[in-house]
């Protein structure tokens, strides 16, 4: 079993979006099933709608998966478990206040030491805690010995128990910390390959601390994901997925860019499911990627390019393939669908004259909406010659204009015989 384990709490970016397609290509190939576990514990940053998104993302994506799940409907079970470990005494209650602990942290910041809990809690009798009535939060104890795993894509770690530390597990209102509830759920899932990114590589070995000391031993397998920088910040990339669809991407150019991105790949272009045949996430770079909005463009050109005509005229907002067609003569100037939109709205959109050939516009104008239909956009040409006696640049410049609502561009002679059925709207 693999889990796509995203927030609802901000968009969903461009890393978030390749942990989830690689995800869904290893639930593939091993053929095991891949759920979606909205991590939503964090009930004060959550924000409303936002797991609806991410679930329409996938779906606009096809990225399959098996069920959706969200995290606090486990409540339950997070704290029956953080009860087995309290009397097991694997986990004890602490009563430290925030003003505490921010003492603890200043005073390890002037010592120029990392922060870690000074265990007065951990000492406390039964009847000490059994006689106080003050909040407490549930830490779990310090681990015994090194933990220990091996990531598929970075190798062998090794964390003694001071890098683990003891840490919280249920916090004052007895809702679970992060680390806690990933544990138990990839626990009671029964989880067996986690991909995500590296900065959850410092989680790893405090969630298995967590499993273990509940004495689950099955062993998972992990994967952590360099991050894609932003070329500007150097930092990691938070580009939301659904910006990249409204300024015109496809979502399979995007996922063709993000498996395509730090991966030693067959072929530049393809489909996800192609991706299926030959990943193989062990050539992935251990090194981080740079997000090149250059790069996606040319992929989206690529797959605009064999896109069905139909389907790209529907996308555009028609039903008709000639315009699909249209649209992929203006790759010749763009790469997006929001790029193409314009060049379409343009063609149907009113226009005035162009500035310099007033008098022509107003002829060719009278001369168009007069004129009979034309399959052949030569025998338009010669009709209109002989009916207004305008040639050459006095003629084309503004026939161009009319007909695109540009004065440069793509031959008239290929956009004529896929906008010929339109011309009642497009020369008003």
């Amino acid at each position: 079993m693999l889990r796509f384990a995203p927030s609802p709490t901000g968009d969903m970016n461009i890393g978030n979006l390749r942990v989830a397609i690689f995800n869904y290509i290893m639930s593939k190939q091993l053929n095991e099933d891949l759920i979606v576990r909205i991590e939503d514990i964090d009930a004060e940053k959550n924000i409303e709608g936002k797991d609806k998104e991410i679930l329409e993302i996938l779906n606009l994506f096809s990225i399959e998966y098996k069920t959706v799940m969200h995290q606090s409907d486990s409540l339950k079970y997070h704290q029956k478990m953080a009860l087995q470990l309290m009397t097991q005494k694997k986990a004890y209650a602490c009563f430290c206040s925030d003003t505490k602990l921010d003492e603890l942290k200043e005073e390890s910041i002037k010592n120029g030491k990392p922060f870690r809990y000074d265990g007065f809690c951990e000492t406390l009798s039964d009847e000490t805690v059994l006689n106080t009535n003050a909040p407490f939060t549930v830490r779990i104890k310090k681990p015994e010995h090194n933990i220990k795993f091996t990531d598929l894509l970075k190798g062998d770690f090794d964390y003694t128990p001071f890098d683990v530390d003891s840490f919280i597990i249920l916090r004052q209102d007895k809702t679970p910390t992060y680390n806690y509830a990933c544990a138990v759920d990839d626990m009671i899932m029964d989880i067996s390959f986690v991909i995500r990114e590296e900065n959850h590589l410092s989680n790893t070995p405090k969630q298995i601390h967590i499993r273990e000391s509940l004495g689950y031993t099955k062993e998972i397998k992990y994967v952590h994901l360099p991050i894609i920088l932003n070329t500007l910040t150097n930092e990691n990339d938070t580009t939301s997925v659904k910006s990249l669809i409204d300024e015109g991407f496809l979502p399979s150019a995007i996922a063709n860019y993000l498996v395509l991105v730090g991966n030693e790949t067959p072929t530049e272009i393809f489909t996800l499911e192609e991706a299926i045949s030959w990943f193989k996430i062990e050539n992935i770079s251990k090194d981080s990627a740079k997000f090149d909005i250059d790069k996606l463009r040319f992929i989206n050109k690529k797959h605009l390019e064999t896109i069905d005509d139909m389907r790209l005229s529907k996308i555009l907002g028609f039903a008709d393939s000639d315009i699909g067609k249209l649209a992929k003569i203006f790759l010749e100037e763009v790469n997006t669908i929001k790029e193409i939109k314009e060049k379409i709205t343009s063609i149907f959109s009113p226009k005035t004259s162009l500035t310099g050939y007033e008098e022509e516009s107003l002829k060719l104008k009278e001369c168009l909406q007069k004129a009979p239909f034309f399959n052949d956009f030569e025998e338009l040409k010669k009709y209109i010659e002989e009916k207004t006696s305008l040639k050459e640049e006095q003629l084309v410049k503004p026939l161009r204009y009319i007909l695109t609502g540009a004065d440069n561009g793509v031959n008239i002679s290929d956009i004529y015989p896929l906008i010929k059925n339109y011309l009642g709207e497009i020369v008003k």
